[in-house]
């Protein structure tokens, strides 16, 4: 592996979730619309996902899984110097929601701001952390994927709605000087805007003024992300001149079980490697990258040292992956 040494690495120190409440599973939906368990699962890989609540927020559901990593990573919430919030759904067009989770969190300095880039969000965001890590301008990040997609599926579409959910995940970032190989070791981030008539929102304050329904176009989506993503992997692969065998656990975007099995299969790795989540959050988005760490740390599979490839892609199309020395 190349030898990239720079004055300062971004060290995960902790991870951190929050789900609603709320359980809501495919046979909850067989009740509301014409399918099925069977129907769902086959085709998704998703059994049940959650669902906010009237006083669940993307900002109180970020807050929580901040608090938990903050606490995870044996730091004081007055050590966080940035907040970056990936997410397409936000409490209010503005102010950023970033800015409600850090006066929620009692932080009074630095700076926060939200990152949109959809599902690929919480990579867009590693990525920008790392990079103010690496110029010095900050010590302790704290990055954070959090969605309320129920609040933009319409539940007449039943090619849309039975695939998201809701839920928050965070990572703390910090910066170290250490002669280690440990911590982000490189990202790889993509965007091409001539797809994005494949997934969309139909709304938004410049063109409707309403909040607008999620759109997807399945069949086109599934091509491109299997041809995509696949890409970024290899990339992040020849980047670090590593091989596929070399990497511990792969840490994918939530999205469809089709897809984390077609791209797998394409990269040659192993399934046994894959972290899977989808099918008890289903895809929530910028989220569920945290979420599927979160789950993988707390339960003893991702151990120090070890090699952790994530891989995300949405709409825009944009696309990314991030690979870590945990």
């Amino acid at each position: 592996m190349k030898n990239k040494s720079n004055t300062f690495r971004s060290i995960v120190l902790g991870v951190g979730t929050s789900l609603p409440k709320n359980i809501v599973t495919n046979k909850d939906l067989t009740m509301k619309m014409d399918t099925s368990e069977e129907w769902i699962e086959s085709r998704t890989g998703i059994k049940e996902r959650r669902i906010a609540s009237d006083g669940e927020t993307t900002s109180s559901l970020g807050t929580e899984a901040a608090q938990i990593a903050i606490n995870n990573s044996g730091l004081k919430n007055s050590d966080i110097d940035l907040i970056i919030l990936a997410t397409s759904t936000p409490d209010n067009t503005f102010p950023a929601s970033a800015t409600v989770i850090q006066a929620s969190l009692g932080i009074e300095k630095g700076y926060a701001y939200d990152m949109q880039a959809v599902c690929s969000g919480f990579v867009f965001a590693l990525e920008a952390a790392d990079n103010a890590i690496k110029a010095g301008n900050v010590k302790n990040v704290l990055v954070i994927g959090s969605e309320t997609f129920s609040r933009i599926l319409d539940w007449d579409d039943r090619g849309t709605c039975v695939l998201f959910g809701d839920g928050a995940g965070a990572l703390v970032l910090s910066s170290s000087k250490e002669e280690t190989d440990r911590g982000i070791l490189s990202n790889h981030l993509h965007s091409d805007g001539r797809y994005g008539n494949l997934l969309y929102v139909d709304g938004g304050p410049s063109t409707s003024s309403q909040v607008g329904f999620l759109r997807m176009n399945g069949h086109g989506v599934f091509k491109h992300a299997v041809k995509k993503l696949s890409s970024v992997i290899n990339e992040a692969l020849d980047h670090n001149e590593l091989t596929v065998d070399e990497i511990d656990w792969f840490v994918p975007h939530q999205a469809n079980i089709r897809i984390l099995e077609a791209v797998a299969k394409k990269v040659g790795l192993h399934k046994d490697k894959v972290i899977i989540t989808l099918q008890k959050h289903a895809n929530t988005s910028a989220a569920s990258i945290p979420l599927a760490l979160y789950d993988a740390v707390e339960s003893g599979k991702i151990k120090k040292g070890d090699l952790v490839l994530l891989e995300a892609m949405g709409g825009g199309f944009s696309w990314g992956s991030t690979l870590i020395r945990w």
